[in-house]
């Protein structure tokens, strides 16, 4: 359930990152909408996700990874953005950072 949670937290965080983007400067109501909602939510299931014993470490690095690799997949297949092979190489190594983080949590 943990990870469910931590995933919704991360959905709610890249929806409300897109819609900041969206929202062109807070000028449009329903992206300005999504980027609070979205915060919020996510703000709120991260505390549920610590409350239920997950490190905070691994809850935010998983976090963090997974939203900056999916806002940059996001950004360039539907926004046209570019990822150079530079950016993709970084994407890989924070994630592969995230994966030895907790591969190496004492359990």
């Amino acid at each position: 359930m943990v990870w469910v949670l931590l995933a919704a937290a991360i959905a709610a965080e890249v929806t409300a990152t897109i819609s900041l983007r969206l929202s062109e400067g807070f000028s449009k109501l329903v992206p300005s909408v999504l980027v609070v909602v979205g915060y919020v939510t996510a703000f709120w299931l991260l505390t549920r996700v610590l409350a239920m014993g997950m490190a905070i470490g691994v809850a935010y690095a998983v976090w963090a990874a997974a939203g900056i690799a999916l806002i940059a997949l996001i950004g360039a297949v539907f926004l046209g953005e570019t990822l150079t092979a530079v950016q993709i190489g970084g994407l890989i190594a924070v994630v592969g950072g995230v994966v030895a983080l907790e591969l190496g949590a004492a359990r």
